[in-house]
């Protein structure tokens, strides 16, 4: 194999995030119906703090809650509760993504791999864990402790550290996110691989080494 190490994004490149489900299990469990309209309200809010998140203007702990606090507000508890539900929620709906264990298989063996996700702490573990997934996975950077989001190169330099400094060109940085993960690995001089499963358009003349619609599609190129 041409890597010594992969690196994958966690959301929607290995991971299921469906984010209305987690809300729709976490505010059951309080005795409220949370519809369509209010995750459009939602995530009218909790968007635009990622982007912020994405280009330091922000912190974790900041985006973690402005983002519950209307509904705090509204069900007199604390954004912080609000936001332990949900990742808990999303921990208990949590699946893998079609091809990605058949994926893992294909490496193991032949390269190392690793998680950088923008995703916070309290998920990655426990989702791991219940998944399977964490026998396949040597390293996992999440930007919560590291203190800084990707695109920032900071991220990709500590992920370099961690995987013990191999040569860039034995890295690969495979994501669905076409700013974070694709133009943060390509400014940091590594290979990327977008995963595109919508069909997307590539835009603001960013060019990932590969792209392909499904986890399959990847394995087949590192097989190739």
């Amino acid at each position: 194999m041409k890597y010594e190490w992969i690196f994958f994004d966690a959301d929607e490149t290995l991971f299921h995030f469906d984010a209305f489900k987690g809300m729709q299990l976490m505010f059951e469990r309080k005795g409220v119906t949370f519809t369509e309209q209010d995750f459009s309200e939602y995530q009218a809010v909790n968007k635009p703090l990622w982007v912020d998140y994405q280009n330091g203007d922000i912190t974790a702990e900041q985006l973690k809650h402005i983002r519950f606090e209307g509904w705090a507000n509204k069900l007199g508890t604390t954004p912080s509760e609000l936001n332990t539900a949900f990742l808990e929620a999303m921990a208990d709906i949590c699946a893998v993504l079609p091809g990605a264990k058949e994926l893992m298989e294909s490496i193991a063996g032949k390269a190392k791999v690793g998680i950088i996700t923008n995703g916070f702490t309290d998920l990655q573990e426990i989702r791991l864990a219940r998944t399977g997934m964490n026998k396949y996975v040597e390293q996992v950077i999440i930007s919560e402790q590291v203190g800084t989001a990707k695109p920032d190169q900071i991220i990709f330099e500590h992920a370099l550290n961690r995987a013990g400094n191999p040569c860039k060109s034995k890295v690969l940085m495979v994501g669905d996110n076409l700013h974070s993960d694709i133009l943060g690995g390509i400014n940091f001089g590594i290979e990327t691989c977008w995963l595109n499963s919508h069909g997307a358009q590539a835009t603001d003349g960013i060019n990932p080494h590969y792209t392909v619609s499904s986890l399959g599609e990847l394995q087949a190129i590192l097989e190739a």
